[in-house]
């Protein structure tokens, strides 16, 4: 080094100018960093609300099994009372039967048609507990599907932004590639969740 505009670089100066150009002269470089960094800002954003609805999916699905066994312990009541009233007619009947009385007979058959007209109601309500207990467990099913297809295109857009972390570290446009398909793969499945498909 002297006054004279002699100047000698030590090896670390080569590195240092090297590594300024790369950063503010190299502008293909700088594109793909950039448009990593936005595509993976939207793909997690995606992915965070895909994720909201898979877990408020499983919720759903959760509490409509809950409804399902609600109606199906209220239908199971139904019969056991239903139960109870044939066992009440049964009784009835051999009553009537064993009768030596046409009036305490009347009595009986009397018995015997009111319990057959419970009965009947009563057989008409535990149906239709037992259909909307169906009805809840098809709807809880609906929602378990639609849940593994929101966790389906979460887990596929993690895998995306991992691609994208490896493709910034590695420089190689193959796994930005990769990263764009898997991206386009997780919306993909994420619009069928959507769908209920």
């Amino acid at each position: 080094m002297s006054g004279h505009g002699f100047h000698v670089h030590g090896p670390h100066d080569h590195e240092l100018e090297h590594a300024q150009k790369g950063a503010h002269g190299d502008h293909e470089g700088n594109g793909m960093i950039n448009q990593i960094a936005m595509f993976t800002a939207i793909i997690a954003t995606i992915g965070a609300i895909f994720g909201y609805m898979g877990g408020a999916t499983q919720a759903n699905a959760g509490l409509y099994k809950n409804n399902a066994a609600i109606k199906k312990t209220e239908a199971s009541n139904q019969w056991n009372y239903f139960q109870s009233k044939s066992t009440k007619q049964s009784l009835a009947e051999m009553s009537r039967d064993l009768s030596t009385k046409d009036e305490d007979r009347a009595k009986y058959q009397a018995k015997v048609d009111r319990y057959e007209k419970e009965k009947n109601e009563i057989k008409l309500g535990a149906d239709k507990l037992e259909a909307e207990a169906t009805e809840w467990d098809r709807k809880s099913d609906q929602q378990m599907h639609q849940h593994h297809r929101w966790a389906q295109s979460t887990t596929v857009l993690q895998v995306c932004i991992a691609l994208a972390a490896i493709a910034l570290l590695t420089k190689k446009r193959w796994l930005e590639y990769a990263m764009f398909v898997a991206g386009a793969a997780g919306l993909v499945v994420g619009v069928l969740a959507a769908l209920h498909i």
